[in-house]
């Protein structure tokens, strides 16, 4: 049987001390990104298991499969690229574990649950949602994408969404926007409140003005209408940023419509590195977050049993023509 690698051998593939590896998979306290990226590279790469499952739990997850559950509405698992990206690369792990992928929807709100065998990862669970509450105490093995709404004790990984707004707001600060608004996320998910939270965190502590908030629901018809919202509300804004780049596609589009040119006009900022932030015009200033790279990482760790280990992966600025 293979050893499993140690801590020790996962820092020196990092190129960080055993302690610094420590810290990055604790999250006791911030490293830089690029630091995070190499801890996180090796641990994926080398099957670092932090502590094992009960004896027999990766067997069953092998026998029974995976079932990823997308917490959202059956037509938007087929019109959402980044569920796309994401279930493409948790299936390639697991084909290479040799057992099979499964993929369910449930409503936002749904009380109906669907019947669950082998592991499951989770997919933009929103507070309180019945599916999220009752896998937190069933004993099944289970990963959430995405840090856990409701305080659940569930296993999960996530990307840095709260510096992700940071890396915004700083952008628009050093280009002299000061009249930010934002477009955000439903605020019962998490990684919404997160990308909002980042921004105006940043701008207050800049002295900036209060950022007007309109909300939408990731689709680009949602981003239209709360760029509307937003130049009825605050005429004077100068900057916005929209927690998805297929919202600011959305934006962008109003604001052309009210005869506002991006950048001359209003700055945009978008959020994922969709496919789409490279086919607007102006190209889409937006913060990139690795979701291949996460879904390799969460479905490795569900794999393999792995506990004690919630990794949060780094995001990034992109920088085109919009901001």
């Amino acid at each position: 049987m293979t050893e499993q690698p140690t801590l020790a051998q996962v820092a020196a593939a990092a190129g960080v001390s055993p302690a610094t590896a420590s810290r990055v998979l604790t999250g006791s306290v911030r490293v830089s990104t690029s630091t995070r990226r190499q801890v996180y590279d090796a641990v994926s790469r080398m099957g670092y298991v932090r502590q094992r499952a009960p004896r027999g739990t990766a067997a069953k997850t092998m026998a029974d499969g995976v079932t990823a559950v997308i917490c959202d509405h059956l037509p938007r698992l087929f019109s959402e690229p980044y569920y796309a990206r994401l279930l493409s690369a948790a299936g390639a792990v697991i084909t290479e574990h040799g057992t099979h992928l499964m993929v369910t929807t449930v409503t936002p709100t749904s009380s109906t649950l669907p019947a669950l065998s082998g592991a499951v990862l989770i997919v933009g669970a929103r507070e309180r949602h019945p599916l999220a509450i009752k896998l937190s105490t069933s004993g099944v093995p289970v990963r959430n994408i995405g840090r856990p709404p409701h305080d659940l004790k569930l296993p999960y990984a996530d990307v840095d969404n709260l510096d992700g707004g940071r890396q915004a707001a700083e952008h628009f600060l050093l280009t002299g926007r000061r009249n930010v608004a934002a477009i955000g996320g439903p605020p019962s998910l998490p990684a919404a409140r997160d990308r909002l939270e980042g921004l105006v965190r940043t701008l207050q502590a800049a002295g900036a003005p209060d950022v007007p908030v309109a909300y939408g629901d990731f689709t680009a018809a949602s981003g239209t209408h709360a760029m509307q919202w937003l130049l009825r509300h605050a005429p004077g804004l100068d900057a916005v940023f929209v927690a998805s780049d297929l919202m600011a596609a959305g934006a962008i589009q109003a604001l052309r419509r009210a005869g506002r040119k991006v950048p001359a006009d209003v700055a945009v900022i978008g959020f994922d590195d969709a496919p789409v932030a490279r086919h607007t015009v102006p190209a889409l200033t937006t913060v990139r977050q690795p979701v291949e790279e996460l879904a390799t990482v969460a479905t490795r760790l569900l794999l393999t049993g792995a506990a004690g280990i919630d990794p949060v992966l780094p995001t990034e600025l992109v920088v085109r023509e919009s901001a």
